[in-house]
């Protein structure tokens, strides 16, 4: 694990906010893996339909909004923004349009 995603993890796991949680974050279209560190490190993944879900711990709305804030700032289409369980397991999901 990246030094960054381990402070990232431990910085939410001490803010014990209402808002603290696991985040699912998809885009349209495939990100470099190198936008991860970018992201405060949050886990790059690249779907099986061509989309990219960046998931991982964000310690409060702040942190939410200043994530979404550099996928606006990138020119990415954002797809959908999910909170999601700390032990859901990674399952690709599928968007019909």
């Amino acid at each position: 694990m990246s030094n960054a995603r381990k402070e990232h993890e431990e910085r939410a796991t001490r803010a014990g906010s209402v808002h603290a949680g696991q985040y699912e974050i998809r885009l349209k279209g495939r990100l470099d893996a190198r936008w991860a560190t970018w992201f405060d490190g949050l886990r790059l993944t690249h779907e099986a339909d061509g989309t990219t879900s960046l998931r991982g711990p964000v310690v409060d709305q702040a942190a939410l909004h200043g994530l979404l804030q550099k996928v606006r700032d990138l020119g990415v289409p954002l797809i959908s923004v999910t909170q999601v369980e700390a032990d859901q397991p990674d399952v690709p999901t599928t968007e019909h349009h």
